[in-house]
C-alpha cells in the first residue's frame, strides 16, 4: 500500500474517532446531563475501545496483512458508527438498575465501545501494510503516528469549534459513518472491478437515504414543542400544565434538566419557589419606584428578569448568558419586543463580571443545578470578583439544591462566601418549612457587602403574606453547625472538588428524574 494512502486512512480514522468523542457528550446530554461523570466514562469508554482495537489490529494484520483486511475494517467501522444513534435511540428508553456510575458507564459502554474498538484496530493495520523496508520502521511508525494524531486534533477543533451548533448532531454521526464507508469503497480493493463499485454505490446510495429519513433526520423528542441543538446545550421545550393544574406553561430544559417555565400570557407567573424567595427579598429592599441594577448571571428562560423589568421600571436590569441560542428562543417564547430594557450579554459569567465596570445593588446568581454547577462560578476567587462590582449594601443571591443535615456543597459554598463578605453577612434562605426532613430543598444563600437585618426581613414577609410567604430564613446557629460539623472546605480555583461534593444530591436527583420519565 502507498505510503501516502497510509497517512491519509489514519488521518481520517482519527479524525472520526475525535468527532465521536465530542458529539458524544452532546448526544447523551439530554438523558444524562453533563457532568464529570457523564465525561469521564465517554473517555474512558473509548480509550479502552481504541487500545483493544489495537491490540485486535495488531493481531489481525500479521494474520491477514492484506489490503483487502483494510478496506473490510474501514466497511465495518463505518457501519458501527451509523449504528450509533439507533442503539441510543433503544438504549435510553430503558430504565437500568444499576448504582449511578455503574448505569453511566455501561449505557456509555453499550453505545460507545464498538465503534471505537473497530477505529482502533484501523491503524496498526495501515503500518503493517505500509512497511516495506525493515531499516526505516521507525521513520514509518513515527511518521504514521504523526498524521494519527494531527487527524485526532482535526476531528476535535472540526467538532468543538464548528459541527457542534451549527450541524444537527445525527447528521455528524451518519456523515462520519458515510465518510469510512466511502473510504472503504473508493480507496481499495475490495470493491474491483469498477462494475462491483458502481453496484455497491447503486445499492448503498439510497440505502443510506432511507437510513437517513427514517431514523437520523427523526428528532429524539417528536412531541417537543421546540428542539434545538447549540453549541452549549440541547434545548428542549414543551407543553406542560403548571402545578396548579390548570396553568399552560411552557417549560425549558437545557441538556437534561429543566431551567425554566415561562408562561407567555403571565410575565408575573413564578413555577418556581427560588423565584418567589427573589421576589419577597427584592419587594422587602425596593420599592417599585426605586432605581436600581441588577445583574443575572445564567439567563434560562429570562422568567425573573423579565418579571424585574415589569415590576421595576426605574430598574437597569442585565443578564448574562453564555449561549445566545437560549437568550433568542427566551425572548421569543417570553414574547419580548425589541424594546425591552432587558440587556443580555452573551459570555462567560466570570469573564463578565472580571471585565466589568459597572457597579450592581442585586447580583443574581442563577446558573448552579443539582445536575451542573459550573465550578469556576463557586470559588472564592470569583465570589471576590462579585464583592468587587456590587455597591455598599449590595446583595447577592445564589440558588442552590442540596441535603440540608447531609450535603457537603452547601456549606461549603457558605463557608467559601464568608471567607469573602464575613461571617455575619452570609445568610441562608429556604423555600420549605420542612427542609431538616426533605431529601434535598432548595435554598438561596444570601450575601451582602453590608449588614443584612434578616429579622427585619422575617418580620416583613409574614405580616405581607402570612401564610402565603415562601422564605424561610435557617436559623444562623444551625447554619454554623452545618458549616462546622459537615464535610466543608473552601472552594478556590486551584481546588474546586464542586462534582465530588454535589454528587450524593447529583445521584439522587438523576434517580428521582429517571423513575418519574423526564426529561
Amino acid at each position: 500500500m502507498k505510503t501516502l494512502e497510509s497517512y491519509i486512512i489514519v488521518f481520517i480514522a482519527s479524525l472520526c474517532t475525535m468527532v465521536i468523542e465530542i458529539i458524544a457528550g452532546r448526544m447523551l446530554a439530554p438523558y444524562l446531563g453533563v457532568s464529570i461523570y457523564t465525561w469521564t466514562s465517554i473517555i474512558g469508554v473509548i480509550l479502552a475501545g481504541i487500545s483493544l482495537g489495537a491490540y485486535i489490529g495488531g493481531k489481525i494484520a500479521d494474520r491477514f496483512p492484506l489490503r483487502k483486511t483494510l478496506d473490510i475494517i474501514l466497511l465495518v467501522s463505518g457501519i458501527m458508527v451509523l449504528l450509533i444513534v439507533p442503539i441510543t435511540d433503544h438504549a435510553m428508553t430503558y430504565d437500568i438498575p444499576l448504582p449511578f456510575m455503574a448505569m453511566i458507564l455501561l449505557v456509555t459502554a453499550i453505545i460507545f465501545f464498538i465503534p471505537a474498538c473497530v477505529l482502533g484496530t484501523i491503524s496498526p493495520v495501515a503500518v503493517r501494510l505500509t512497511l516495506k523496508n525493515l531499516s526505516r520502521t521507525g521513520d514509518t511508525i513515527g511518521k504514521m503516528y504523526a498524521f494519527s494524531t494531527l487527524g485526532a486534533i482535526a476531528g476535535t477543533f472540526a467538532a468543538g469549534f464548528f459541527l457542534v451548533g451549527t450541524v444537527d448532531m445525527r447528521a455528524i454521526i451518519f456523515f462520519t459513518g458515510v465518510l469510512l464507508i466511502l473510504m472503504a469503497a473508493l480507496t481499495g480493493g475490495l470493491l474491483r472491478p469498477m462494475k462491483v463499485l458502481i453496484v455497491f454505490l447503486i445499492a448503498a446510495i439510497p440505502s443510506l437515504f432511507v437510513l437517513y429519513m427514517l431514523v437520523y433526520s427523526v428528532s429524539p423528542f417528536p412531541g417537543a414543542h421546540l428542539y434545538k441543538e447549540s453549541a452549549y446545550y440541547t434545548i428542549l421545550v414543551n407543553k406542560e400544565t403548571s402545578e396548579d393544574g390548570e396553568t399552560p406553561v411552557l417549560s425549558m430544559a437545557l441538556d437534561y434538566l429543566v431551567h425554566a417555565y415561562i408562561v407567555p400570557s403571565d410575565p408575573f407567573h413564578m413555577e418556581y419557589e427560588y423565584e418567589q424567595v427573589y421576589d419577597e427579598v427584592l419587594r422587602w429592599r425596593f420599592k417599585k419606584t426605586t432605581p436600581f441594577k441588577s445583574l443575572s448571571i445564567g439567563g434560562g428562560g429570562y422568567v425573573f428578569p423579565r418579571y424585574m423589568e415589569l415590576r421595576y421600571p426605574e430598574a437597569q436590569i442585565d443578564v448574562v448568558e453564555i449561549d445566545p441560542e437560549v437568550t433568542k428562543i427566551a425572548y421569543k417564547l417570553q414574547e419580548m419586543d425589541k424594546g425591552t430594557r432587558i440587556r443580555s450579554y452573551n459570555t462567560d459569567g466570570r469573564w463578565f463580571v472580571m471585565n466589568c465596570s459597572e457597579k450592581y445593588d442585586l447580583i443574581l446568581t442563577d446558573a448552579f443545578n443539582d445536575l451542573s454547577i459550573p465550578y469556576h462560578l463557586t470559588t472564592k476567587e470569583f465570589a471576590q470578583q462579585i464583592k468587587n462590582i456590587l455597591n455598599p449594601g449590595g446583595i447577592v443571591m445564589t440558588n442552590i439544591i442540596d441535603k440540608l443535615l447531609e450535603g457537603s456543597f452547601l456549606p461549603s459554598y457558605i463557608r467559601t462566601l464568608r471567607e469573602v463578605f464575613g461571617g455575619k453577612n452570609v445568610h441562608l434562605i429556604s423555600t420549605e418549612p420542612n427542609f431538616k426532613r426533605k431529601k434535598r430543598s432548595t435554598f438561596i444563600v444570601l450575601a451582602s457587602t453590608g449588614n443584612v437585618d434578616m429579622k427585619s426581613f422575617e418580620v416583613y414577609a409574614k405580616a405581607k403574606w402570612k401564610d402565603d410567604v415562601t422564605s424561610v430564613v435557617v436559623p444562623e446557629t444551625l447554619v454554623n453547625d452545618m458549616v462546622r460539623n459537615r464535610r466543608s472546605v473552601v472552594i478556590t480555583d486551584d481546588y474546586a472538588p464542586v462534582d465530588n461534593l454535589i454528587a450524593p444530591v447529583f445521584k439522587e436527583r438523576f434517580s428521582d428524574t429517571k423513575s418519574k420519565g423526564k426529561p
